[in-house]
Protein backbone atom coordinates (compact mmCIF):
# COMPACT_ATOMS: atom_id res chain seq x y z
CA UNK A 1 0.00 0.00 0.00
CA UNK A 2 2.87 2.35 0.62
CA UNK A 3 5.04 1.77 -2.68
CA UNK A 4 1.42 2.25 -4.71
CA UNK A 5 0.58 6.31 -2.28
CA UNK A 6 4.45 6.42 -3.55
CA UNK A 7 4.08 5.57 -7.25
CA UNK A 8 0.73 7.83 -7.11
CA UNK A 9 2.35 11.41 -5.37
CA UNK A 10 5.55 10.60 -7.45
CA UNK A 11 3.48 11.16 -10.50
CA UNK A 12 1.22 13.59 -9.40
CA UNK A 13 4.83 15.87 -8.41
CA UNK A 14 6.22 14.78 -11.83
CA UNK A 15 3.06 16.23 -13.54
CA UNK A 16 2.40 19.03 -11.67
CA UNK A 17 6.21 20.35 -12.62
CA UNK A 18 5.99 19.60 -16.12
CA UNK A 19 2.50 21.28 -16.78
CA UNK A 20 3.47 24.58 -14.28
CA UNK A 21 4.23 28.04 -15.57
CA UNK A 22 7.78 27.61 -14.99
CA UNK A 23 8.51 25.32 -16.59
CA UNK A 24 6.15 25.84 -19.87
CA UNK A 25 7.72 29.09 -19.57
CA UNK A 26 11.23 27.31 -20.77
CA UNK A 27 9.63 26.68 -24.33
CA UNK A 28 7.70 29.59 -25.16
CA UNK A 29 8.95 31.95 -27.99
CA UNK A 30 9.37 35.53 -26.99
CA UNK A 31 5.79 37.81 -28.19
CA UNK A 32 5.82 38.77 -31.79
CA UNK A 33 5.34 42.59 -30.99
CA UNK A 34 6.60 42.60 -27.44
CA UNK A 35 5.41 45.50 -24.86
CA UNK A 36 7.71 49.02 -25.26
CA UNK A 37 7.61 52.79 -23.93
CA UNK A 38 8.57 55.61 -24.16
CA UNK A 39 9.17 58.39 -21.19
CA UNK A 40 10.30 61.63 -20.93
CA UNK A 41 10.27 63.59 -17.53
CA UNK A 42 9.55 67.61 -16.82
CA UNK A 43 11.05 68.39 -13.29
CA UNK A 44 8.97 66.15 -11.50
CA UNK A 45 6.10 65.26 -13.52
CA UNK A 46 6.47 62.41 -16.19
CA UNK A 47 4.64 61.21 -19.81
CA UNK A 48 4.67 57.60 -21.14
CA UNK A 49 3.83 55.68 -23.91
CA UNK A 50 3.44 52.18 -23.84
CA UNK A 51 2.83 50.51 -26.55
CA UNK A 52 3.03 46.96 -28.74
CA UNK A 53 6.48 47.01 -30.97
CA UNK A 54 5.85 44.80 -34.36
CA UNK A 55 8.15 44.24 -36.36
CA UNK A 56 8.58 44.05 -40.15
CA UNK A 57 9.61 40.40 -40.99
CA UNK A 58 9.98 40.80 -44.50
CA UNK A 59 6.77 42.74 -44.92
CA UNK A 60 5.87 46.05 -46.91
CA UNK A 61 4.09 48.50 -43.82
CA UNK A 62 3.04 51.61 -44.53
CA UNK A 63 0.69 51.03 -47.90
CA UNK A 64 0.77 47.46 -46.95
CA UNK A 65 -0.23 45.93 -43.42
CA UNK A 66 -0.70 49.49 -42.54
CA UNK A 67 -2.79 50.89 -45.18
CA UNK A 68 -2.91 54.46 -45.81
CA UNK A 69 -5.73 57.02 -45.01
CA UNK A 70 -7.20 54.88 -42.64
CA UNK A 71 -6.50 54.94 -38.81
CA UNK A 72 -4.23 52.64 -37.28
CA UNK A 73 -3.52 51.95 -33.54
CA UNK A 74 -0.12 52.86 -33.46
CA UNK A 75 1.52 49.78 -32.85
CA UNK A 76 0.70 46.35 -31.62
CA UNK A 77 -2.08 44.22 -29.62
CA UNK A 78 -3.60 46.75 -26.82
CA UNK A 79 -4.42 50.06 -27.76
CA UNK A 80 -1.11 52.88 -27.32
CA UNK A 81 -1.59 54.57 -24.16
CA UNK A 82 -0.23 57.88 -23.23
CA UNK A 83 -0.18 58.53 -19.35
CA UNK A 84 0.60 61.93 -18.53
CA UNK A 85 1.03 64.17 -14.92
CA UNK A 86 1.43 67.67 -16.76
CA UNK A 87 -0.74 69.20 -18.94
CA UNK A 88 0.72 69.07 -22.45
CA UNK A 89 0.06 70.80 -25.79
CA UNK A 90 0.98 68.31 -28.44
CA UNK A 91 1.48 70.38 -31.97
CA UNK A 92 -1.79 73.31 -31.50
CA UNK A 93 -3.91 70.37 -29.53
CA UNK A 94 -4.56 71.12 -25.40
CA UNK A 95 -4.13 67.39 -23.67
CA UNK A 96 -4.88 67.80 -19.93
CA UNK A 97 -2.73 65.68 -17.58
CA UNK A 98 -4.29 61.99 -17.44
CA UNK A 99 -4.43 58.92 -19.43
CA UNK A 100 -5.38 58.81 -23.73
CA UNK A 101 -5.25 56.20 -26.55
CA UNK A 102 -2.49 57.20 -29.17
CA UNK A 103 -4.34 56.53 -32.94
CA UNK A 104 -3.28 57.45 -36.00
CA UNK A 105 -3.90 58.06 -40.00
CA UNK A 106 -0.52 57.42 -42.52
CA UNK A 107 -0.93 59.62 -44.83
CA UNK A 108 1.39 59.03 -48.09
CA UNK A 109 1.89 63.12 -48.05
CA UNK A 110 1.96 63.16 -44.05
CA UNK A 111 0.05 61.89 -40.71
CA UNK A 112 -2.11 62.51 -38.29
CA UNK A 113 -1.82 62.06 -34.69
CA UNK A 114 -5.21 61.20 -32.75
CA UNK A 115 -5.34 61.58 -28.66
CA UNK A 116 -8.60 59.67 -28.13
CA UNK A 117 -10.01 59.73 -24.33
CA UNK A 118 -11.11 55.76 -24.26
CA UNK A 119 -8.61 53.88 -22.64
CA UNK A 120 -7.84 50.42 -21.64
CA UNK A 121 -9.76 48.95 -25.43
CA UNK A 122 -7.81 46.66 -27.90
CA UNK A 123 -5.99 48.58 -29.98
CA UNK A 124 -8.80 47.99 -33.28
CA UNK A 125 -11.15 49.00 -31.10
CA UNK A 126 -11.15 52.63 -31.86
CA UNK A 127 -14.37 54.99 -31.07
CA UNK A 128 -13.66 58.97 -33.14
CA UNK A 129 -16.41 59.99 -30.92
CA UNK A 130 -14.00 59.99 -28.26
CA UNK A 131 -11.22 61.95 -29.78
CA UNK A 132 -10.12 64.56 -27.58
CA UNK A 133 -8.41 66.28 -30.75
CA UNK A 134 -5.80 65.24 -34.13
CA UNK A 135 -2.81 67.09 -35.12
CA UNK A 136 -0.66 66.86 -38.29
CA UNK A 137 2.92 65.50 -37.86
CA UNK A 138 5.67 66.39 -39.79
CA UNK A 139 8.27 64.42 -41.64
CA UNK A 140 11.62 63.99 -40.07
CA UNK A 141 14.68 62.92 -41.60
CA UNK A 142 14.27 59.27 -43.42
CA UNK A 143 16.39 56.31 -41.79
CA UNK A 144 19.17 55.62 -43.75
CA UNK A 145 18.39 51.99 -43.44
CA UNK A 146 14.98 50.95 -42.69
CA UNK A 147 13.64 50.23 -39.35
CA UNK A 148 13.03 47.08 -38.22
CA UNK A 149 10.89 47.28 -35.28
CA UNK A 150 8.28 50.24 -34.62
CA UNK A 151 9.38 52.67 -32.13
CA UNK A 152 8.26 55.58 -30.65
CA UNK A 153 10.84 57.94 -29.00
CA UNK A 154 10.82 61.17 -27.25
CA UNK A 155 13.99 63.26 -29.33
CA UNK A 156 15.23 66.84 -29.34
CA UNK A 157 14.34 67.63 -25.47
CA UNK A 158 14.79 70.76 -24.09
CA UNK A 159 13.62 72.11 -21.16
CA UNK A 160 9.75 71.52 -21.18
CA UNK A 161 9.84 71.32 -25.29
CA UNK A 162 10.40 67.75 -26.56
CA UNK A 163 9.16 65.98 -30.04
CA UNK A 164 7.33 62.67 -30.59
CA UNK A 165 8.92 60.49 -32.87
CA UNK A 166 7.15 57.63 -34.46
CA UNK A 167 9.42 54.95 -36.77
CA UNK A 168 8.89 52.20 -38.42
CA UNK A 169 10.20 51.24 -42.05
CA UNK A 170 11.60 54.14 -43.91
CA UNK A 171 9.25 56.42 -42.05
CA UNK A 172 10.38 58.54 -39.41
CA UNK A 173 7.04 61.38 -38.10
CA UNK A 174 6.88 63.34 -35.51
CA UNK A 175 4.75 66.20 -33.60
CA UNK A 176 6.09 69.05 -30.88
CA UNK A 177 5.30 68.38 -27.79
CA UNK A 178 5.90 70.84 -24.78
CA UNK A 179 4.48 70.63 -21.37
CA UNK A 180 2.58 73.17 -19.48
CA UNK A 181 3.41 73.74 -15.57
Amino acid sequence: MQRRTFTKTLCCALLAAVTSPAFAQNDQKPPASPPAHAKEVFGSKTVTIDYGAPSMRGRKIFGGLVPFDHWWRTGANSATTLKTDINLKIGNLGVPAGTYTLYTIPEQSGWTLIVNKQTGQWGTKYDETLDLGRVKMMEGVMPSSPVETFQIRFEHTKDLTTELHLLWETTDVYVGVTAIP
